[in-house]
């Protein structure tokens, strides 16, 4: 049908318009490149480093390893079922418990709000304010709110709009991590640098293994974000083609820049001063390997990089809801597209709305962490998840994963997600009022839904 601008528009079964498919194989390889590559290396490189000591660079390489065998499971499902909802579609799918498939939905809808707060006080108290100096007298809250709610203006505007910003931003903040790579390679190649540092581990009291694992937990923030993409499943043309390709070669690339990211500033700098320099750690490694570099171009760069990855994280949680409404899962009202935008316009209010909420309450480490706790869960599920669907074939061909990865990938995910990892209580008490909220909103859910089916078989009768 068209539009009365005569435009043709596609029409779900119901009634509400199809999302549009804008999302080709270049645009989604730079979605997961710049999803990955943003807050957590631009904001925690200091905090993991106080964690685990020199030996920086191998909490992310863990954490990529982790990572890569749960995407594994990811592209085997998103070929199966090409749809918008992630995590929560094949949890509602393999284990069919609406209780569980709620939860599931709202623990990744969380982690992704949770990152784009942390995006939003790093932007507000770290990059902004080294930027602008004393003249920023605005406090940080009101910055980062005002932060989100431009996100949200953003998001409302349209994904192609949102997803052609991604590619100029991952650009952008691509270009941060390698000004850092090549002066760290300068700096070294004239002699600065300790390259015994690469292999300490500051165990701080507790066991070696103790201190990678918890670094690794934390660290595996940094990691996340590939699993956004599947969100992105029915705004993609040819998705079951183009996912598997875009998804390992983004990790690939983000990982080896990561790495090397790592390697540099345990080169140049001691654990503890990056600690010190918490989320200011990489223009600490800047001023150290280039003191003659301009510290205000790398403090936009990093300004950049959050906006970029702080947009991802809301483009996925505003889809996320409205993949659920299409379920029937939560109430369909959450599933309203805009008829000139075609864009979730009410699912992006709600997510904005928890962000807000967010950014004025927790701290960035803490966002951090309680962001891979959720996702660490849930990827423990969806590896279970993909070897339970095994059993539910589809007509079309789709990429399946060597049956060994789920299994490992389930296990390794499931110990950092549990206090053996050395995870701090702190972030099972966030996750857990977050959850708690997700109870009550489950409990308000089934009331709403009772009362529609109550309304339609009363009108019927």
């Amino acid at each position: 049908m068209t539009d009365k601008s005569g435009v043709a528009r596609e029409i779900g079964a119901d009634g509400q318009p199809e999302l549009k498919r804008v999302i080709g194989p270049g645009l989604l390889l730079l979605f997961v490149v710049g999803d990955i590559i943003g807050t957590g290396v631009y904001a925690l490189t200091g905090t993991v480093a106080g964690k685990v000591g020199g030996a920086l660079w191998l909490p992310f390489l863990l954490a990529f390893a982790v990572a890569f065998l749960t995407a594994f499971s990811y592209l085997e499902l998103v070929g199966k079922y090409p749809r918008a909802a992630g995590a929560a579609l094949y949890a509602n799918r393999a284990f069919k418990v609406q209780f569980l498939t709620f939860m599931v939905a709202f623990a990744v809808m969380s982690s992704g709000i949770t990152s784009a707060a942390s995006a939003a006080q790093a932007f507000g108290n770290t990059y902004l304010r080294k930027l602008m100096g004393d003249s920023l007298t605005i406090p940080t809250v009101w910055i980062a709110v005002g932060f989100v709610l431009l996100l949200a203006a953003v998001n409302f505007r349209g994904v192609a709009e949102s997803l052609w910003a991604n590619v100029v931003l991952t650009f952008i903040e691509l270009s941060g991590l390698l000004i850092i790579i090549v002066v760290g390679v300068y700096a070294v190649s004239g002699g600065q640098g300790d390259p015994a540092r690469l292999t300490q581990i500051d165990t701080a009291g507790q066991s070696p293994l103790i201190a990678v694992t918890s670094a690794t937990a934390l660290a595996f923030f940094a990691m996340v974000g590939f699993e956004d993409s599947v969100n992105m499943a029915e705004e993609c043309r040819e998705p079951v083609r183009i996912f598997p390709r875009a998804m390992l070669l983004g990790m690939g690339i983000a990982a080896a820049v990561y790495v090397l990211v790592a390697l540099t500033s345990s080169l140049l700098l001691p654990a503890d001063e990056l600690s010190s320099a918490g989320s200011d750690a990489l223009l600490r490694v800047l001023s150290v390997g280039a003191p003659g570099f301009p510290l205000w171009v790398f403090a936009l760069i990093g300004l950049l990089a959050v906006v970029n990855s702080a947009l991802i994280n809301m483009l996925m949680a505003s889809r996320l809801v409205y993949g659920m409404a299409r379920e029937r899962i939560i109430p369909p009202f959450f599933g309203t597209v805009h008829p000139g935008r075609r864009t979730p316009w009410v699912a992006i209010a709600f997510t904005t709305a928890i962000a807000a909420v967010l950014v004025a309450t927790v701290n960035i480490n803490d966002l951090g962490g309680t962001t891979s706790l959720l996702l660490l869960v849930v990827f423990t599920l969806v590896n279970v998840a993909v070897l339970v669907l095994r059993r539910d074939p589809v007509e079309h061909e789709h990429f399946r994963a060597p049956t060994a990865l789920p299994v490992i990938g389930a296990v390794t995910c499931a110990y950092l997600a549990s206090p053996l990892s050395g995870r701090p209580g702190r972030e099972y008490a966030i996750a857990a009022v977050l959850l708690a909220v997700g109870v009550v909103l489950y409990l308000l859910n089934r009331l709403v839904l009772g009362r529609v089916r109550s309304g339609a078989a009363q009108s019927s009768g």
